[in-house]
């Protein structure tokens, strides 16, 4: 049977008894078979921790990361057919690169895909290649964020559970790779025409203003910024700190990409201390080349630090069960 042996790290922190993120070390490669058979205890960890850090499990390239991923039995949730804004690339069909923003961009703490309808309930992260210094993935737990803001900023959270939040983005018609948000509207809507991404738009019943350039700025209906997670526990899940922080550059600026749902602003000063306080409860996790990370998409925030030299990152998203 695959023995797992659980191991301290750097900076761990514990909340409600539970190490966070947990670290467990595997000696030589694990089969498919073997993850299945440990799946349940494995899902049984990550709800009480949020996060799993794998250290030695052999995993390489990327097909062995599929493997690896594939062993969990849990359907997969092509990137192809998201509404994320990143440019990525697949390796296998389940497999492909995380964000390709350049090195020296910071990515904000953020729930996958919590900008749009549809997201996934779980993340992996492979690290292929770490870099040379820096390109740690910050990550929060969002249910302690909320307890924490509820304390300091009752009358943000209050708000933000009343409106939710509306998201606007610009996308332009090619792919652009200096930006974390440069996705064409083709591949974001996974379409060929205008025509096409009208009527996809319409059914997420999102609103939409062409501009020049055949760049589209887009809004979404409002959505959740607090959410009850399978778990049970409530959470702050939204893209509020990556949309204020980082959804910059010469077709988007960050103040204006995200609203409270009736349209209105959100408090500069609340923001702020919100961003704040969710740094202050960050781990950052460091990455050695081997190293596979299963995140709770719905407890934890994530993102990217930036670095310096090589440094390769693959994911796979995953869902709880098929929808419908």
């Amino acid at each position: 049977m695959l023995r797992f042996e659980q191991r301290p790290v750097a900076g761990q922190q514990h909340h409600s008894d539970a190490d966070f993120p947990l670290v467990m070390a595997i000696e030589g490669p694990v089969s498919r078979q073997d993850l299945n058979e440990q799946a349940p205890m494995l899902a049984e960890k990550l709800a009480a921790h949020g996060a799993i850090l794998f250290r030695g499990c052999g995993v390489s390239e990327a097909q062995a990361f599929d493997d690896f991923v594939a062993g969990f039995g849990l359907p997969n949730f092509p990137y192809d057919e998201s509404l994320s804004n990143a440019v990525r690339h697949n390796r296998t069909p389940r497999v492909f690169t995380a964000n390709e923003a350049p090195q020296k961009v910071e990515i904000f703490l953020h729930h996958e895909m919590a900008q749009t309808p549809y997201f996934p309930s779980h993340l992996f992260f492979f690290c292929e290649q770490a870099a040379a210094s820096g390109g740690a993935t910050p990550l929060c737990r969002s249910d302690v964020l909320l307890n924490i803001l509820s304390e300091q900023l009752p009358g943000f959270v209050a708000r933000c559970r009343q409106h939710g939040a509306r998201y606007s983005l610009t996308m332009p018609a090619e792919a652009d790779a200096s930006s974390g948000q440069g996705r064409s509207w083709r591949q974001t809507l996974n379409v060929a025409s205008k025509e096409a991404a009208e009527a996809r738009l319409a059914a997420l019943e999102y609103e939409w203003q062409w501009l020049r350039d055949d760049a589209i700025r887009t809004t979404t209906p409002a959505l959740s910024l607090i959410r009850q997670s399978p778990s049970g526990r409530e959470v702050f899940f939204n893209q509020l700190i990556a949309a204020f922080c980082g959804w910059q550059d010469q077709r988007n600026e960050s103040t204006r990409s995200v609203t409270y749902g009736d349209g209105s602003a959100f408090d500069d000063a609340d923001v702020q201390s919100a961003v704040e306080i969710a740094y202050e409860l960050v781990f950052d996790l460091p990455w050695e080349s081997g190293d596979v990370a299963l995140i709770d998409n719905y407890q934890v925030m994530h993102g990217r630090r930036p670095f310096q030299g090589q440094r390769s990152v693959l994911a796979s998203l995953c869902l709880d069960s098929l929808p419908g």
